[in-house]
């Protein structure tokens, strides 16, 4: 297998499939920085705005991969990551040697090891590159990479990446990328709740929950989800930056490979629960911040018409 040429807008053709709410926004950057792009997700409505934008249109992943030389996907979960990749119309069917595969959904760790083996056998070469941001980090280029796979893919596909990324970093071989971003996932999950919590015990106690908010931010208790989250929290918006849905598998990949390593996460499990229990009442669909309703109706509080 030859090395790859470090990625440049005058040689390098693109592929990109999966045009959700991070998706579009990054495979944008790449259009913006000059590479020709070829895209292809499964509800076109949602590629609207790339082939606006000068992106070419393909019917399947098999018929982005023929015309690429190098392929991200960024779907929801690890079925789809499969089928778009190893299934009878993925990127692998159509794909030509040496085309590389980027894997850039939050997934699991083993099913990353399994791509990056199959592509070897096929003369393709693999990354998993899962980020952390949100909608925001993906709309201003400043997401965080974390991405697994050879040195030297890594090293070609980077110009790409730092499109996307404000922090680009390579955490090893095949599948760390994916472990980085668990590491990532079990932060959020236990900051959410502490989120979720601080702002129920101010409003409980009679603050104003905006001067609570400038006090905090900057100190110990300060993080990206209370900078973020918590204004959405208290203006009751509750739209996707990034599902609950898909933070709920995330979560359960971590607990699955916490299980396999024999490490206890006992505050990693509670907030799955909590998480699950916003699911049944409704909220899989909405933003993470969302968490806020659940738990506050453990105290008889709704938080809509506080």
């Amino acid at each position: 297998m030859s090395l790859v040429p470090a990625a440049s807008p005058a040689t390098t053709r693109i592929g990109w499939i999966g045009t959700g709410v991070m998706g579009r926004a990054m495979c944008s950057h790449l259009l913006e920085g000059g590479y020709k792009v070829t895209v292809s997700t499964r509800s076109a409505p949602k590629a609207a705005p790339l082939l606006e934008a000068g992106a070419l249109w393909a019917a399947t992943p098999a018929d982005v991969a023929s015309t690429s030389d190098i392929v991200f996907t960024m779907v929801g979960y690890p079925a789809d990551v499969r089928e778009v990749t190893m299934g009878d119309h993925g990127i692998f069917a159509g794909a030509h040697d040496d085309v590389v595969v980027v894997d850039m959904s939050t997934s699991e760790p083993a099913l990353a090891l399994e791509i990056g083996a199959a592509a070897q056998r096929r003369h393709l070469q693999a990354l998993d590159a899962p980020v952390t941001g949100g909608d925001v980090g993906a709309k201003n280029a400043a997401l965080s990479i974390m991405v697994g796979g050879p040195l030297d893919t890594f090293e070609a596909v980077l110009p790409c990446l730092s499109l996307m990324g404000s922090t680009v970093v390579r955490h090893g071989g095949h599948g760390s990328g994916q472990h980085a971003k668990m590491t990532n996932q079990i932060l959020i999950a236990n900051n959410m709740v502490g989120v979720c919590e601080g702002l129920l015990y101010a409003y409980r106690a009679s603050l104003d929950l905006e001067k609570v908010l400038s006090s905090v931010a900057s100190g110990g208790g300060g993080s990206w989800s209370l900078a973020n989250l918590a204004p959405r929290m208290m203006a009751g918006n509750m739209d996707p930056g990034f599902f609950v849905n898909h933070f709920v598998k995330d979560m359960g990949i971590a607990l699955d490979e916490a299980r396999r390593m024999h490490l206890a996460l006992p505050g990693l499990a509670l907030a799955n629960q909590l998480y699950v229990a916003l699911q049944a009442q409704g909220g899989g669909l909405l933003g993470t911040q969302a968490l806020v309703r659940a738990l506050a109706s453990l105290s008889n509080i709704d938080w809509d018409d506080r």
